[in-house]
C-alpha cells in the first residue's frame, strides 16, 4: 500500500488557497472601483473663480492666394485695408482701390484664446475665418496682425501661413470640395505680448466656481475640503459657489494649496432630467429619473399606398385609337393592436426602460410618450428638448 503524497497535497491546498485570495482581493478592487466611480474630481466639476482663459479677436489680411480671395463684389473694404497698409510703409497709390483686388488678397477675422498666466513669449493658435467672397484660403499667408481683449489692448500678435483641412478641385459642375475652405487655423501662429496680471500668491481666499449649480454638491464638495483640510476652511456660499480660505499652513504656498483641492472626490448629484432630441430621436436619462403609477398604451398605424400605371393600347395594324396609361392605386392599413402596461411607483431608471421597451416604442414615439407622462404628472422628472 502506497503512502500519499503529503507535500503534494499541501501544495495544492496553498495554491487553492492563494487563489481564493486573489479572487477575494480582484473582488474587493472592482467593490472599491465601483465605489469610486461615481466621484468625481473638483477640477473636474469646479474651477478657481478669476482663472479663466480670455478671448482675443482682430482684423487682418490673407496673401499669396491662388485667385481664391475676395473679388470685387463685396470685397470693397479689403480694398482699403491694402491701401491702409501700403500707407502705412511708405508706399503712397493713386490708383483706384478696386483695382487692387486680383483675388489674392482676403479680408479675415482672427480669434484666440488667451489662457491664465501666459506670459510673453508664449505660443497660442489662432483660427482665421474669411469676412467677404473668398472661396478659400488655402495657401494663403496671414499678415502680422494685432489681437486685442474687449478692452481695446494689444495683449498678441499673429501672423504665418493658414492650414485648411481639406482639398478644392475642378470648376462648377465637375468640382470636388472636402472640408470647409473659407476657414482655417495657424497652430503656434500668435505671440503674447502682455500678460495677464493675476497675482495669487496674495490670496487670503479663493472661490471654487460649480460648472453645474447644484446644492447637495456644494455642500458635500465644502465637507470633503474641510475634513482634509481642517474645520472651517471651506464655506458653500450657495449652490455655485463654495468659498475655501487659505489656511496657516498654505500662507504663501497657494498653488499647493489649489493642487490639493483639486485632487479630491467628491459625490457629484444630479436632477432628475430627461433630454430629448426629436430631430435625431436621441435620448438621454438621468439615474434619478423616476416614474408614478401609471398605464401607458401605445400603437402603431401604417398607411401604405402603392401606385401601379396600366397601360391600354390599340391592337397591331388597327385603324385609329390611341394609348392610354390608367392609374390604379392601392391603399393598406396597418393597425398594431394597442398594448396596455402598468408602470408601478418609484420605479428605477432600469424599470422603465423595460417597460417602454415593452410596449414596443422607438426613440420618436418615446419622445410623445415621455411628454405625455410630464403632462400627466407621473413623470418625476424635467423633460428637456433641444
Amino acid at each position: 500500500m502506497s503512502r500519499p503524497h503529503t507535500h503534494d497535497h499541501c501544495w495544492h491546498e496553498m495554491r487553492n488557497r492563494q487563489s481564493s485570495i486573489i479572487a477575494i482581493a480582484v473582488i474587493l478592487g472592482l467593490v472599491f472601483l465601483t465605489a469610486q466611480g461615481w466621484a468625481a474630481r473638483i477640477k473636474d466639476i469646479a474651477s478657481v473663480e478669476g482663472v479663466r482663459e480670455n478671448q482675443l479677436i482682430g482684423y487682418g489680411l490673407v496673401v499669396g492666394l491662388d485667385r481664391t480671395g475676395d473679388s470685387v463684389v463685396g470685397g470693397q473694404f479689403t480694398a482699403q485695408a491694402i491701401i491702409s497698409m501700403l500707407n502705412r510703409m511708405g508706399i503712397n497709390l493713386k490708383v483706384n482701390p478696386i483695382q487692387l483686388l486680383t483675388r489674392n488678397t482676403a479680408s479675415v477675422m482672427v480669434t484666440a484664446k488667451l489662457p491664465p498666466f501666459a506670459r510673453p513669449g508664449m505660443r497660442l493658435d489662432v483660427q482665421v475665418s474669411s469676412m467677404a467672397n473668398a472661396k478659400s484660403l488655402k495657401g494663403g499667408t496671414l499678415l502680422l496682425t494685432p489681437l486685442k481683449a474687449p478692452n481695446q489692448e494689444v495683449y498678441a500678435v499673429a501672423q504665418g501661413p493658414i492650414s485648411t483641412a481639406g482639398f478644392q478641385a475642378g470648376e462648377s459642375g465637375t468640382s470636388v470640395v472636402k472640408n470647409h475652405q473659407a476657414g482655417g487655423i495657424i497652430p503656434g501662429g500668435a505671440i503674447v505680448e502682455k500678460a495677464v496680471e493675476l497675482n495669487i500668491e496674495q490670496w487670503d481666499s479663493f472661490s471654487l466656481a460649480l460648472h453645474h449649480a447644484d446644492f447637495t454638491t456644494a455642500l458635500r464638495m465644502a465637507e470633503v475640503i474641510n475634513t482634509h483640510l481642517g474645520q472651517g476652511v471651506a464655506q458653500p456660499i450657495s449652490s455655485g459657489q463654495v468659498k475655501v480660505t487659505v489656511p496657516e499652513s498654505f500662507r504663501g504656498k497657494i498653488v499647493q494649496l489649489i493642487a490639493a483641492v483639486e485632487g479630491l472626490d467628491v459625490d457629484v448629484d444630479v436632477s432628475a432630467k430627461v433630454v430629448v432630441n426629436e430631430r435625431t430621436g436621441t435620448i438621454v436619462m438621468g439615474e434619478h429619473v423616476r416614474l408614478s403609477s401609471m398605464a401607458i398604451s401605445h400603437g402603431n398605424l401604417t398607411i401604405k399606398i402603392k401606385t401601379d400605371f396600366n397601360v391600354s393600347q390599340p391592337n397591331p395594324f388597327s385603324s385609329g385609337g390611341q394609348t392610354v396609361v390608367t392609374p390604379e392605386v392601392n391603399t393598406t392599413i396597418d393597425e398594431e393592436p394597442g398594448r396596455v402596461i402598468q408602470v408601478d411607483q418609484s420605479v428605477t431608471l432600469g424599470d422603465l426602460v423595460k417597460a417602454l421597451n415593452a410596449v414596443g416604442v422607438t426613440p420618436r414615439d418615446l419622445v410623445a410618450v415621455l411628454t405625455a407622462a410630464q403632462a400627466a404628472g407621473a413623470l418625476q422628472a424635467e423633460l428637456e428638448m433641444i
